[in-house]
C-alpha cells in the first residue's frame, strides 16, 4: 500500500505569467493524482498537497526546476490519503489576501523588506536573552490560537488576514514598535508578508520563524516555547508535536478542555466551533444563531 504524505510549501519569486504557471501546475498535479490547493500570483507560489510519497517526490522535483522555485522549503507530514477532497489551482493577485498586492516587492531572493528569519534554536536563544522584552506576535486567524500558540503571545483580533491592516492601524500595538517582535504562523508564508507590512508601519525590530510553527514543532516538540496543538486547513484539522501535547483549547459551550473544531451545520456559514465530545453530541451547538447567519451572508 502506498505511503500517503502531505506537503506544505511556498516560494516568493517573480512570476511573469501566473496563468501559464497555473496551467502547468494543474496539469502536473493531475498527472500525479495529487489533491490540495495551490495559489499562484506575480509574487510566487503557495500550496498544500496530499498524495503518495512517490508522486509527491516527483512533484517536488518538477516544481524546483522552475526559475525562482528551486530554494522552496517543502515541509512534509503524515497523510491519510483523504486529506483533500479535490485539486484546486488558481491564479490570484495575492498568495495570502492581506489586501496590499501593490505594496509587496519581490525579487529572486524573496520578499523585499521583510523580517529577518530565525531558526528554531535562534528563537529560543533570543527569548532567553531578552526575556519579557521579546514579544511573540501571532500571524494567524485568532481562532487558530485557541488550541495552540507561543507562550504569552499577543494574539490580534482578526478573523482573516485582511483584518491585519486595520488591526495594525488601530494603535493597539503601537507600544510594541520599539520592542523585539517575533511573528509566527503555520508554515511561514503569512509572516513573510506580515513582517514586511509591520516594518512599513513603523515596527523597528521584527523577526519571523523560519519554516513557521511546523519547523519549530519538529525541532522542539512540546519541550520549547510552543504549547498546544497546531490548527491545519485540511482533513486533519489539528496536528500535535508529541504524545505529551497540552490541551489549551476550551469548549465554546461548557469550557471543558478540547482541541476539536467543527464546522457550522449551515452550509452558507463558514464559522467553526470549538466543542468537547459531550457538547458536539447536541446538534443545536453546531448551528449558528440568526444574527450570526445574517453576518455570514453579508460578509
Amino acid at each position: 500500500m502506498a505511503v500517503s504524505k502531505i506537503i506544505l510549501y511556498y516560494g516568493f519569486a517573480p512570476v511573469a505569467d501566473p496563468e501559464a504557471v497555473r496551467l502547468w501546475q494543474h496539469t502536473l498535479c493531475e498527472s500525479l493524482n495529487l489533491k490540495g490547493r495551490i495559489l499562484i500570483s506575480n509574487h510566487g507560489i503557495n500550496g498544500t498537497l496530499g498524495g503518495s510519497l512517490a508522486d509527491l517526490k516527483k512533484y517536488v522535483k518538477a516544481t524546483k526546476q522552475y526559475p525562482g522555485f528551486k530554494k522552496i522549503d517543502f515541509k512534509w507530514s503524515e497523510g491519510t490519503g483523504n486529506d483533500f477532497p479535490r485539486l484546486s489551482v488558481k491564479a490570484r493577485k495575492e498568495l495570502v489576501t492581506f489586501g496590499v498586492p501593490d505594496s509587496l516587492q519581490v525579487d529572486s531572493t524573496g520578499i523585499v523588506g521583510g523580517g529577518k528569519h530565525l531558526k528554531p534554536k535562534e528563537v529560543n536563544k533570543l527569548a532567553a536573552e531578552l526575556g519579557d522584552d521579546l514579544v511573540f506576535f501571532d500571524g494567524r486567524n485568532a481562532y487558530e490560537a485557541k488550541i495552540g500558540k507561543f507562550k504569552n503571545a499577543v494574539v490580534p483580533d482578526v478573523k482573516n488576514t485582511k483584518d491585519f491592516i486595520a488591526e495594525l492601524d488601530s494603535g493597539k500595538y503601537d507600544h510594541l514598535k520599539n520592542k523585539t517582535v517575533v511573528t509566527y504562523c503555520t508554515g511561514g508564508i503569512r509572516c513573510e508578508i506580515l513582517t514586511a507590512v509591520m516594518k512599513q508601519k513603523g515596527f523597528n525590530e521584527v523577526y519571523q520563524i523560519e519554516g513557521g510553527i511546523v519547523r519549530y514543532g519538529e525541532k522542539f516538540g512540546d519541550q520549547g516555547l510552543w504549547e498546544g496543538s497546531l490548527y491545519t486547513f485540511d482533513g486533519r484539522k489539528t496536528v500535535d508535536f508529541s504524545e505529551n501535547t497540552k490541551i489549551i483549547g476550551r469548549c465554546d459551550v461548557c469550557t471543558s478542555a478540547t482541541k476539536s473544531f467543527y464546522n457550522c451545520a449551515n452550509d452558507f456559514c463558514h464559522k467553526q466551533y470549538l466543542l468537547c465530545d459531550a457538547c458536539v453530541a447536541d446538534s443545536k451547538n453546531l448551528q449558528c444563531t440568526h444574527e450570526d447567519a445574517k453576518q455570514q451572508m453579508n460578509a
